[in-house]
């Protein structure tokens, strides 16, 4: 089994905001795999299915952002699921816009989101997905940045990005995490 989360916000008022692009990564699985995400589980909207002949669950926290791990957690308890078997997607200020980092482990770097998760979890060791949404190009607090809609010339980068973030996770079902970070990491 593998749980894949996408992390955002909750409403159309945050929908095709910055902090969502993880919740577009796990829109976009759902769509590929036809597993919809429409039960209201584990204060999250929750998909399960087959995909590649693997059990998945597909999450996207309803918690709010720095909730997140609110979430999380129970669902991983009751699913009995290792933290082995978890990705997070989320945005990342410190990437270009578009570019993908996948990792095993590491901090927060900041992001609120990911602070609630290591706290949950109660480890940083858990594969994560990266997407870069870039630093504000004016200055501005970092609140209202990620949570702005991406330019007319961010979106093709950032529908790569997501394009991307999905193939790594449908190849993470057939081999290891480290192999397809090797493959995504350099693109």
């Amino acid at each position: 089994m593998k749980v894949i989360v996408g992390l955002g916000n909750p409403g159309m008022k945050y929908a095709l905001t910055r902090h969502n692009i993880g919740f577009w990564v796990v829109d976009r699985l759902s769509e590929q795999w036809g597993i919809p995400c429409e039960k209201d589980k584990w204060k999250a909207m929750v998909g399960e299915g087959r995909a590649r002949g693997e059990k998945v669950v597909l999450l996207k926290p309803e918690t709010y952002m720095n909730l997140s791990g609110e979430s999380v957690r129970p669902a991983l308890d009751w699913l009995k699921c290792s933290i082995k078997d978890l990705v997070v997607i989320y945005d990342d200020l410190d990437l270009p816009v578009g570019r993908i980092r996948l990792r095993l482990k590491g901090g927060s770097g900041g992001h609120n989101g990911m602070k609630s998760l290591i706290g949950h979890l109660g480890t940083q060791e858990f594969k994560r997905i990266k997407i870069g949404i870039g630093r504000p190009s004016v200055p501005m607090p970092v609140p209202d940045y990620v949570l702005s809609r991406f330019s007319q010339e961010e979106e093709v980068p950032i529908a790569e990005a997501v394009e991307n973030a999905a193939a790594a996770i449908e190849g993470w079902l057939d081999m290891s995490f480290s192999e397809v970070m090797n493959r995504y990491n350099q693109k």
